[in-house]
């Protein structure tokens, strides 16, 4: 046992994860909010239809409220605790509500905004979904009970999620006959993480089966994330790939897909005409893998949403995709983020922007774009993405040079509800700019993030009174900065003083800020936890809807 001063000092660095800041608390209703609306676009929305986005904030609210004061009765409980049972209380409750409202659909008191169509609601059991069980397993038996709901004669099964139960050879052997007879009636197949920890030769048959018992069906969604396909997973499917001529949402996200599984999935598949979702996130595409990509990205002109994130994509294949992306005149949300573009792409990338005039989210984080880069993808969209509401620039070495452009560029976009320019090296000078450019209007904006930027006073103050007066602004990120204690009380005096009904509650955590060090200063001690607010953000980032 240790000493009561050792007890003491024990207590006082005790890191505490409840209860939450406004800010955050905040965040979670707008989460909540566009899961419930028709901003989502989960199995569980589809299944179950969405609320409009007025009842949805109103319902999300109530939630948040009832989960946090049963959460903050429980923390009551365990006054020596970290909190941490509370959040999972928190998060599991708010998640269990809001399934419960979608279940009970859309309910108003107010005359409808627009006459209602007379038109019969569709049955709840159009959706087949086992994928919200713990992960298991499942060999013959099992997929015999499990599947039977899928044999009863006269059932309206479209869309199947088969996600997070892996599939043996006995059990995909029960599965094929059922899928085979019901395929011409599904129009969404959810077979993503289906034979984890599965041997690869047992994993290959698996698929073989289920590509064979779906070959000719009509399917508009497909997702085949998650399996470790390589190339010989791809082909694999190639039964299934090669009969699809409708898909509008494709998924191939963690797939281990390298350059000639993306020639194989390219050539597979006859037609993306109609296709509007397209997501390679995470695999290891490389420069070779990236023009197959692209040529499927150009035989796509109906793209809406297109990710290829965090694919190890160097300069010749971001200058193929980026070329490739000029035929997709409808993208709404391009995501190229974590990849090696450099200066060249960035480049070719800013000859293609305008003619994406319909762009709402635009992420081009972590794609070594640098001062040169950035300028010319700057100068062009503030000519043509006036409607753009998400920019993420974090982390391509942007220093206080190219900020004028950017400056230029932020003026000209008045939708903009999101701006990160996180881990880049602005300093106070490039952080004055950026900040003066969002002062005035920019009445939607409600997240900022300058993290990690080598900022002071100077330009911690200005950011602060740049967003202070806009009611509606949600978070503030300032943090791994160089800001002395003076300077966050000024941050803070600001903030109490603005027209943010949040105040103090719209400024993200500082646990990372250097309050007595200088830029290039060495952290020699490091800290690999994170504080009680950051803890707790983390732990409802990734908040779903769960069955």
């Amino acid at each position: 046992m240790g000493s009561p001063a050792q007890d003491a000092q024990s207590r006082t660095f005790s890191i505490k994860l409840w209860p939450p800041s406004e800010s955050t608390r905040l965040m979670l209703v707008e989460r909540m909010t566009k899961n419930l609306s028709a901003d989502s676009d989960s199995i569980f929305s589809r299944k179950y239809g969405c609320l409009g986005k007025e009842e949805a904030h109103e319902n999300a609210k109530r939630i948040e409220e009832m989960c946090f004061a049963s959460a903050d009765e429980h923390f009551k409980d365990e006054p020596d605790g970290d909190g941490c049972s509370a959040v999972q209380l928190y998060a599991k409750e708010t998640s269990k509500l809001m399934m419960e409202v979608l279940k009970r659909g859309h309910t108003t008191t107010a005359e409808p905004e627009a006459p209602v169509v007379d038109t019969p609601p569709e049955p709840a059991d159009t959706v087949f979904d086992i994928s919200g069980s713990t992960r298991a397993f499942i060999e013959a038996d099992e997929a015999k009970e499990l599947l039977s709901p899928l044999t009863k004669p006269g059932n309206s099964y479209k869309r199947i999620c088969f996600s997070n139960r892996s599939f043996g050879i006995g059990a995909a052997n029960v599965a094929g006959p059922i899928l085979e007879s019901i395929k011409n009636q599904l129009t969404e197949v959810d077979i993503s993480d289906f034979v984890a920890g599965r041997p690869e030769d047992e994993a290959l048959d698996v698929m073989r089966i289920f590509s064979k018992a779906l070959q000719g069906s009509v399917l508009r969604y497909l997702n085949i994330s998650d399996n470790a396909l390589g190339e010989k997973g791809v082909r694999a499917f190639e039964e299934l790939l090669k009969s699809q001529y409708s898909l509008e949402e494709l998924y191939a996200m963690n797939d281990g897909i390298l350059e000639e599984a993306a020639k194989a999935l390219s050539d597979l598949i006859p037609s993306t005409e109609k296709l509007k979702v397209l997501h390679f996130h995470n695999n290891m595409t490389g420069d070779e893998g990236a023009m197959s990509i692209a040529d499927m990205v150009k035989r796509s002109p109906n793209l809406e949403s297109f990710r290829c994130s965090a694919t190890r994509i160097g300069s010749d294949g971001g200058v193929a995709l980026a070329e490739a992306l000029g035929t997709c005149t409808c993208l709404k949300k391009l995501d190229l983020r974590d990849n090696l573009f450099g200066v060249e792409a960035g480049i070719a990338l800013s000859k293609t922007l305008p003619k994406l005039p319909d762009l709402i989210e635009l992420y081009l984080s972590d794609l070594n774009l640098e001062n040169t880069g950035t300028v010319a993808i700057a100068n062009v969209l503030k000519q043509s993405a006036p409607r753009l509401e998400v920019l993420e620039m974090a982390g391509n070495e942007i220093t206080a040079k190219a900020t004028q452009a950017l400056a230029e560029c932020l003026t000209a976009m008045q939708s903009l509800k999101k701006l990160t320019l996180a881990e880049n090296e602005l300093g106070d000078d490039g952080a004055v700019v950026i900040a003066k450019s969002l002062e005035d209007d920019h009445l939607d904006l409600k997240e900022l993030d300058v993290s990690t930027n080598m900022l002071r006073r100077a330009g911690a103050r200005c950011c602060a009174q740049a967003i202070t007066n806009k009611v509606g602004f949600l978070l503030l990120n300032i943090n791994g900065n160089f800001i002395s204690e003076e300077a966050v009380d000024d941050v803070k005096e600001i903030l109490k003083g603005g027209k943010n009904s949040l105040g103090l509650g719209v400024l993200g955590s500082l646990d990372e800020n250097d309050r007595e060090g200088e830029p290039g200063d060495d952290d020699e001690e490091g800290d690999d936890e994170e504080d009680g607010e950051g803890g707790l953000d983390s732990k409802l980032q990734n908040l779903k809807v769960e069955e």
